[in-house]
């Protein structure tokens, strides 16, 4: 199996550089990755690196609490879809899901999807927070909203992706969206249970090392 097409080559630290961001892009252009995926600020750099390539530009809204108002998540949303992002990965608000309160999250999500038309939103639920109900509840508020992308973590969180968490998905999805697995896929076997999970899309910092067949470290 090729993991190349199904990695967004991930940096979202907050002491990245220019130099950082730089070389994610060489090596999304070397390993011909789906996308690199990086913090507002670095959208036109991003851009400008990989111009000519078909490797695409994710960028985060939210990101990694989701606390911030709906509006202020579209225009966040709408500003990086205007600096040239292809994609936005926004966060829900967590809190929210866990009060239950389904309505303010597919409105959430609603306010982003009508703030990024054309760009590929993917919207994260962070699942080590919820319970199983939760993440049902919570995937289909996604879907409901407008998200083409279910995504598991940020990375940022207390866990990340599982197997039983993407299949969950996938049931509740059923067909309607597509899922990312974020976090904890730290070697090919990991990336390949995923995918055969039901993701279609693998989000980590370490995609060359997945490809080259290593073991990870700790991290996304």
């Amino acid at each position: 199996m090729k993991l190349a097409p199904y990695i967004d080559h991930t940096l979202l630290k907050a002491t990245a550089t220019q130099a950082d961001i730089i070389q994610l892009c060489q090596e999304a252009r070397k390993h011909s990755f789906y996308a690199v995926c990086i913090n507002p600020v670095y959208i036109p750099l991003a851009k400008a690196q990989l111009a000519g390539s078909d490797v695409k530009v994710a960028t985060v809204c939210g990101f990694p609490l989701g606390a911030v108002s709906p509006d202020q998540k579209a225009a966040e949303a709408r500003a990086s879809v205007q600096a040239g992002a292809d994609e936005v990965d926004m966060v829900i608000h967590i809190g929210a899901a866990l009060d239950g309160d389904w309505a303010s999250v597919e409105a959430d999500v609603r306010a982003v999807r009508e703030a990024t038309a054309g760009a590929v939103l993917k919207v994260i639920i962070e699942t080590c927070y919820l319970n199983d109900e939760q993440k049902r509840a919570a995937t289909e508020a996604a879907v409901r909203g407008g998200a083409d992308f279910v995504k598991t973590s940020t990375g940022f969180g207390t866990g990340g992706a599982t197997p039983e968490d993407v299949r969950l998905m996938r049931e509740v999805i059923a067909g309607r969206a597509q899922i990312k697995a974020a976090g904890g896929v730290r070697s090919a076997e990991d990336a390949k249970a995923m995918i055969e999970a039901g993701a279609t899309r693998l989000g980590t910092s370490g995609g060359v090392a997945l490809v080259a067949g290593e073991q990870l470290g700790e991290g996304y």
